[in-house]
Parts: structure tokens; sequence; C-alpha cells
């Protein structure tokens, strides 16, 4: 018997439904293809490093190098003070001793999110090399001068988006989003140094880090690394 949603309706754990719309567009995921006429290049743990951060620099490089496009967009994964999760992609601003950093509103969903709850993941996918990067640690929330330094160390776009502000919000019209954004752009052309007061640059302070470099024949590498006092143990991971 189908099981009943928590919204009264009910669904068909395990049962796939025969639509035309639906087998069409199952027919469309099992055409596609992973990773198909590339060369995968080779991952030799043994020479990885003792912490994750030069590995992920060389990456991050090696990616853009092979011609991977935004290869510092990355998904950030938080939850609210309830555990429900949420995702979105933006795009890493620096990864130091420090931590991996990236900007948004302290007011939006991720900035509510990270102030209840702070704890999170990023992931860093990059098919022009089969690769992938999972991120685990804790938050921190930068100071306002480095949420001034980062935003004015950006593009004239990314001020004029900062004071634009109100993101997350409900939006009534996108006429009144174009609005908003001209007056923003004006006053970031006009003047560079203008800040936006819940701007706010965040640091991940990995407690893990996953490298995962793919095969074609699925014998998947996946090399872990997990904080243990000041230093890193790693891991290989069953694919």
């Amino acid at each position: 018997m189908p099981a009943v949603r928590r919204d009264g309706r009910r669904h068909n754990h395990g049962m796939t439904t025969d639509d035309p719309a639906s087998r069409d567009f199952r027919t469309l995921l099992h055409s596609l293809r992973v990773w198909d006429g590339i060369p995968l290049p080779a991952f030799d743990t043994a020479a990885a490093p003792a912490a994750p951060l030069p590995l992920f620099r060389t990456w991050l490089r090696e990616a853009a190098e092979a011609g991977q496009v935004e290869p510092h967009v990355m998904t950030l994964a938080t939850a609210d003070a309830d555990g429900r999760p949420s995702t979105r992609v933006l795009t890493l601003h620096d990864a130091d001793d420090d931590g991996w950093h990236f900007g948004t509103h302290s007011t939006s969903r991720k900035g509510r999110e990270l102030a209840a709850r702070p704890d999170a993941a990023l992931g860093f996918y990059w098919p022009a090399q089969a690769r992938q990067v999972r991120i685990e640690g804790t938050v921190l929330t930068g100071t306002p001068e480095a949420a001034t330094a980062d935003l004015h160390a950006r593009s004239t776009g990314a001020l004029a988006a900062a004071l634009t502000g109100r993101m997350s919000e409900v939006l009534g019209s996108q006429a009144e989003l174009a609005q908003a954004s001209e007056t923003s752009w004006a006053r970031a052309e006009a003047d560079p140094t203008l800040t936006a007061p819940t701007w706010t640059l965040y640091s991940l302070v990995a407690r893990e880090v996953e490298f995962f470099q793919g095969d074609a024949r699925r014998q998947h590498v996946r090399l872990r690394y997990r904080r243990e006092g000041d230093g890193w143990v790693r891991d290989l991971l069953w694919p």
C-alpha cells in the first residue's frame, strides 16, 4: 500500500509511474553519459600531501587548466535550527590556513541558518577531470573589516548586488528588482568604497575533506582527510 506523506497525499515508494512523460524522462536520464570520451587523470594517493589544502589548490588549478568552466563554483549545504537542510551554489573567495572563504548577507537564508547552526558542507565537482571534493566543518564569521575588504576586492557588479541586499526575501515583481538594481549599480559606480552592512565573510574550518577521482571502470579513488588534534589522518574509502 502506498505510504501517506505528511501532506496527506500518497507516495508510491519504489514504484515507477508509467505515463509517457515519465518514460521519456527516464529514457533521457539513461541515455546520458558520465565522463564520456575524456582522459581521466590518475590519483596517486601515496604522493598526496599531509594536509588537504595544498591538494585542493592543485586540483582547482588543474581543473581550470583542463577547461573546467567556473571551477571556483561550489555547493554550500546548511541546515536550520530544526535540522532541515538546504543547498545553493556560490563562489569560493579564498582557501587558506584559516579555511574555505565565501561571502553572503547575514540576513539571507544561509546566513540565518549559519547563525543558528554553524556546521556546513561544501561540494566541488569538476567533470572535466571526473573529480569531486567534499568538505565538512564549522563555519566562523569574519570581522566587518574582512567583509568590506572582500567586497571591495570584487567587481562593481558584486558591490551593486550587495548594496541591493534583501537576499532571500519575497520579491514583489521583476520590475521592483530592476529598479533596485539600477539604483545600486549607480551607487557602486559613483562610490566604489561603499559598504553593505549585512555583507559578511564566512570561513569554513574543515574537520573532514574528501577527494574523489573518477575511474572509467568505476574503480573510483577516494581519499579522506580527518582532523585529529593539530594534524590530519588519511583514509582510503571504498567507492
